[in-house]
């Protein structure tokens, strides 16, 4: 073996090594794609009334929260709070978009904070009163669905 064919293997072998690191090495995730109007998730409702009060509620404009490049409102401390400590069980799923149209259609439609549903502790919203009843027919089905499109939602955005 001669001082090139070292020279070559080792530059092969530490390619492979620093390649095989990278798949080990956590990632940067995508940014979060969140559905806001006005500026703010949820138009401004308070994603933690769902869950306590069983109802949509507008949040205050003093109690807010930067949390997947979009800006929270709450109805109080202990509500801002409960979001701060675990924003995922609070969040809507599928960044607050249409449940039915990331199902149905694979695609981003705005919501309604009235047209909502919490299934197994998660808070899923839709566009309107007729979409709502659409995903109510067969809420399991179309979350299932919505699911597997989410990903590829997500890795297109």
């Amino acid at each position: 073996m001669n001082r090139r064919t070292l020279l070559i293997g080792g530059a092969a072998a530490l390619t492979t090594t620093a390649a095989a690191a990278s798949l080990l090495l956590p990632r940067q995730l995508a940014p979060a794609l969140t559905f806001t109007r006005d500026g703010l998730a949820l138009g401004g409702t308070d994603p933690v009334a769902y869950f306590t009060h069983a109802r949509p509620m507008g949040g205050d404009p003093a109690l807010t929260h930067e949390w997947a490049d979009a800006t929270w409102r709450f109805i109080s401390e202990e509500s801002r709070a409960a979001f701060v400590e675990d924003p995922e069980a609070f969040a809507p799923q599928y960044g607050g978009f249409c449940a039915w149209a990331v199902a149905e259609k694979g695609e981003l439609y705005s919501t309604q904070p009235e047209n909502w549903a919490i299934v197994d502790g998660k808070l899923y919203l839709n566009f309107n009163d007729d979409v709502q009843a659409m995903w109510d027919a067969d809420r399991a089905g179309f979350i299932r669905t919505a699911d597997m499109k989410w990903p590829r939602i997500l890795a297109e955005a």
